[in-house]
């Protein structure tokens, strides 16, 4: 088998077909998937997992020499360079497959002012990349980049009670403000993450804020509804009656969720109800209407479907087609996270709707516990992960491999 790139392969816009792995793996060297099948087969054992990961974080606090094996495995599936300069082919190689990137600066929150201001600098100059780059037309902001927990945790249960948290709290508008000021002016809209149950209250307030300054004529700002919480379904059809009533764009990426063990462990121990949905059909349930109900309302809802299920993906591309939507439509985004669903991100986008690669990057060191919570989560995850392989497989085996 050759190591070269196989041709792009592309055809008219249409139906999806997300069986077709050679749209899906068109990128790909025949190196690279045999790579992604080795890696993904050892994400799916649980004991390596586990050593794999506590080795990792040992090594790393010790200064052990693991950089450039973490860097050659996990962090280059996953990743798009330690800096912005790095990220610059892996961006050029998915717009050649009209694969667009959401840019994320996957440096985990940190507690100091001065990292708060190191964070700042670093989304703004991705602000002023993505501006510079067609294909990046948007970035991804965790608040916790931008301030304590501990503030956020307690602005979740009240207004600010002292002086410290005031200007805390004046601290952190100030940053956000800047990030959206940045992007406004510069044609990029900025994808505010959902974070743990405790701190979402504070995140939701903010980005609600922040919508009501930037949201006026187009989605800037947009927040993101983890269906996977039983509320969220609710909270989404109010929040997008609150910006009909403000005259603003409401900008939302759906997704199905993170933190769900650590929410339920966390409720167990308190002794309070979880937030989490008793089972998965309710969280697929929610999802997809949640889907339909933006569908049902883009001429004033803005939304990213970012999700790894196919179903879900399926439902909302026989819908558009249904109503007569243009695939195109400058209100409906996909998205996947670099590294994985292959055959949903290259598959829209050869079919002609608005596909894109959620791209983490940094530098490998702080970006380890990212990539380790992507392993921990894929081995979970049985079903996606077999998915993968099988799929890697089966176009492994169309070239002719083994």
């Amino acid at each position: 088998m050759s190591d070269d790139p196989a041709p792009v392969a592309s055809r008219p816009p249409g139906p999806v077909r997300f069986d077709d792995t050679a749209v899906a793996f068109a990128s790909k060297s025949d190196a690279e998937l045999r790579k992604a099948r080795w890696l993904f087969r050892m994400m799916g054992n649980s004991t390596i997992v586990d050593i794999g990961s506590h080795f990792t974080r040992l090594a790393l606090q010790l200064g052990l020499p693991v950089k450039g094996l973490v860097r050659q495995t996990i962090y280059a599936q996953f990743c798009g360079g330690e800096d912005l300069g790095e990220t610059v082919s892996t961006v050029e190689h998915l717009a050649k497959s009209g694969v667009s990137t959401i840019l994320d600066y996957g440096v985990e929150a940190k507690e100091s002012e001065e990292e708060f201001e190191r964070n700042l600098e670093e989304q703004v100059a991705a602000i002023r990349f993505a501006h510079e780059h067609a294909s990046v037309p948007y970035i991804s902001c965790k608040v916790t980049g931008y301030a304590p927990f501990s503030l956020l945790e307690a602005l979740n249960k009240r207004p600010p009670g002292t002086p410290e948290e005031e200007a805390g709290l004046a601290r952190l508008r100030r940053r956000l403000d800047q990030i959206c000021e940045a992007a406004a002016s510069r044609d990029v809209a900025v994808y505010f993450d959902a974070e743990e149950s405790w701190i979402q209250d504070t995140i939701d307030r903010e980005v609600h804020r922040l919508m009501e300054a930037w949201n006026t004529e187009r989605a800037v700002v947009f927040n993101t509804v983890q269906l996977y919480r039983h509320d969220r379904l609710e909270f989404l059809k109010h929040a997008v009656e609150e910006a009909a009533t403000a005259g603003t764009v409401y900008g939302v990426k759906l997704v199905r969720g993170a933190y769900m063990e650590k929410e339920r462990d966390r409720a167990k121990a308190r002794g309070e109800q979880s937030p989490i949905h008793r089972d998965k059909a309710s969280v697929d349930r929610d999802f997809d209407e949640a889907l339909l109900f933006c569908l049902e309302r883009l001429d004033q809802v803005a939304f990213c479907c970012a999700t790894h299920n196919e179903a879900s993906t399926r439902l909302l591309v026989e819908e558009t087609a249904r109503r007569g939507i243009p695939l195109d439509h400058p209100h409906i985004h996909f998205a996947q996270l670099f590294g994985m669903s292959d055959h949903i991100s290259f598959n829209l986008a050869a079919a002609g709707y608005n596909a894109s690669k959620y791209l983490p990057y940094g530098p490998v060191r702080e970006v380890v516990p990212y990539l380790i919570r992507r392993a921990e989560e894929n081995r979970s995850i049985g079903g996606q992960l077999s998915r993968e392989l099988r799929l890697i497989e089966e176009e492994i085996s169309r070239r002719g491999g083994r």
